[in-house]
C-alpha cells in the first residue's frame, strides 16, 4: 500500500510539473528589439522616470537576461542594472576579443534608427565571454540599447 501511495504521489507531482509553463532562459532578438522600442518611448515621455525604471529593472524593463542600458553622448553609463557601471566610462570597456564595443555603439547610434553591434560578453553569473548583440539607438542626448545572447 505504501508503494502505491508513493507512486501515486510521484505521478501527481510529475503531472503538476508538466503543466507549468516553461520560460526560456534567454531573451530573443525580437524581444530585445521590442524592449528597446519601449525604452525609447519611455525616455521621450519622461526621461528621469524612464532612467530610474531602467536602473531598477521595473515595469518590465528587465526580463530574464534582457535589460535596458543608456549612455550619455560622452559614453558614461546613466542607466544600467549593474550598479558598478553607473557613471563609468563605457568607452574603455573591451569585450573578450579586445573590441571597444561601446565606442562602436556610440558611433552607429542614430535618432529614429536602430543599429546592431556584435561583441563577446559573459552571460550573467559567468566569466566566459560568448556571442552577444545589442540593438542601439539615439534618443535625444542618450544612446540606449538592449542586448541579447546569440
Amino acid at each position: 500500500m505504501r508503494r502505491l501511495i508513493a507512486a501515486s504521489a510521484i505521478c501527481s507531482s510529475l503531472l503538476f510539473l508538466s503543466a507549468l509553463p516553461v520560460q526560456a532562459a534567454d531573451g530573443t532578438a525580437p524581444e530585445a528589439r521590442a524592449l528597446l522600442d519601449r525604452a525609447a518611448t519611455a525616455v521621450k515621455a519622461d526621461k528621469p522616470a524612464a532612467l530610474s525604471q531602467f536602473v531598477k529593472g521595473e515595469n518590465g524593463f528587465k526580463d530574464r537576461d534582457l535589460y535596458v542600458f543608456c549612455l550619455d553622448l560622452d559614453g558614461k553609463f546613466v542607466a544600467h542594472t549593474n550598479p558598478k557601471l553607473m557613471g563609468q566610462d563605457g568607452k574603455v570597456l573591451k569585450d573578450g576579443n579586445g573590441k571597444t564595443f561601446v565606442v562602436e555603439m556610440l558611433a552607429v547610434a542614430q535618432e529614429g534608427k536602430v543599429a546592431e553591434v556584435d561583441y563577446m560578453f559573459p552571460r550573467p553569473g559567468t566569466q566566459t565571454p560568448v556571442a552577444k548583440s545589442s540593438y542601439v539607438t539615439k534618443v535625444s542626448d542618450l544612446v540606449c540599447g538592449v542586448g541579447y545572447y546569440k
